[in-house]
């Protein structure tokens, strides 16, 4: 059976480079007679995936040296807790910019450790947008402030980084890290579950400054501390080894594609040409405003909704999957990853186009 192209927002498209790579050594990891799902995680064999998965990474995002990274477990979801755990035991006080599913529920959560401020929010306009800077209301002595720099639900993008007057920017990079260049040095803390953008699922990447590591607030669980795991190198407990070894290989897979820049032109081109096609219709629109669009996540809608059953079954029939759109928006929704190729993109339009010529 030939590989379909598979726009799902997560767990999402890995490279076929990297699923073959990965199948060549799934019973022996060079010359180890292993596979790495059998390897203990603090042998040598294993050791050595670890470090240079690290190295590679801290290399593609250029992470200064003062940043630790952490392979952890439990999703982005986990972060929503485990932030305000470890930033808020001298200052309860923290700000949340709020622009879709993803930064409520991480505002919902915060709730029940600190007092959060909504220093924005764009739900009267239906998450179609993004505030701008002077829109935000921070608080300068705000422990941090979070927020998402893409809404994978509903399509919209942050076109800047928040300026935060020294107070530390945490971000949930979920649905975009390592799909361009970013300066970590604007960042308290960036997290992001891998399943989209990094690896398969399972796998939780935490790129935490060192002076905000040791501040977990009483009876805070030791698994939550991300004391914790910067003094164990990720392996207090068994970490989630075959993820981290994937996320690896994808690393070099990124190296091999010109790194973050090279992938970014990549990106930028599939996402303007699905927006063209989307725009120069009008069979299909988009409801975010131009400025705050994904370039991840790209949500469109029929004219006639009555013909959106037909558009997802014809199009899983020539090999396009995925694309109905989340339940609370409707819909189509094409996710576009890193992993997702350009005739992947090509496909999905030459697929609209001519369903709007026997439909329109």
């Amino acid at each position: 059976m030939s590989r379909v192209f598979n726009f799902s927002a997560g767990p999402a498209m890995l490279p076929e480079e990297v699923l073959q790579q990965a199948r060549e050594e799934m019973l022996d990891w060079h010359g180890s007679g292993m596979s790495v799902m059998e390897m203990s995680h603090r042998g040598k064999e294993f050791m050595s995936i670890a470090e240079e998965a690290e190295a590679d990474l801290r290399g593609l995002l250029q992470i200064p040296a003062n940043y630790k990274v952490m392979f952890l477990q439990g999703g982005a979801s986990s972060q929503f807790a485990m932030v305000p755990m470890n930033l808020t035991r001298d200052n309860a006080k923290v700000d949340y910019i709020n622009t879709g599913s993803w930064s409520k529920k991480a505002i919902a959560e915060a709730k029940r450790f600190a007092e959060v401020n909504l220093a924005a929010t764009t739900e009267d306009a239906k998450f179609t947008t993004t505030p701008a800077q002077s829109d935000l209301k921070l608080d300068p002595a705000a422990a941090y402030v979070h927020y998402t720099p893409n809404e994978t639900i509903q399509g919209v993008e942050f076109p800047y980084v928040p300026e935060t007057g020294g107070v530390p920017l945490v971000a949930d990079f979920s649905s975009t890290i390592l799909s361009r260049p970013i300066d970590v040095n604007k960042y308290g803390i960036i997290y992001a579950g891998a399943q989209k953008n990094i690896g398969p699922a399972g796998l939780t990447l935490a790129i935490v400054r060192e002076d905000l590591i040791g501040n977990a607030v009483d009876n805070t669980p030791v698994m939550f501390q991300y004391t914790t795991h910067s003094d164990n190198g990720s392996m207090y407990n068994t970490p989630p080894t075959y993820g981290w070894y994937l996320a690896g290989l994808v690393f070099k897979w990124l190296q091999e594609k010109g790194g973050l820049s090279g992938m970014a032109a990549i990106n930028q081109r599939k996402a303007d040409a699905l927006y063209n096609t989307i725009d120069n219709s009008d069979f299909y629109a988009n409801p975010v405003s131009t400025e705050s669009r994904s370039w991840m996540n790209v949500p469109f809608t029929l004219a006639d909704a009555s013909l959106d059953g037909k558009f997802i079954e014809e199009a899983s029939a020539a090999g396009l999957k995925t694309l109905k759109g989340h339940r609370s928006v409707g819909g189509m929704r094409a996710s576009i990853y890193n992993a997702m190729p350009e005739a992947g993109v090509k496909a999905l339009i030459d697929f609209m186009v001519e369903f709007e010529r026997v439909n329109g």
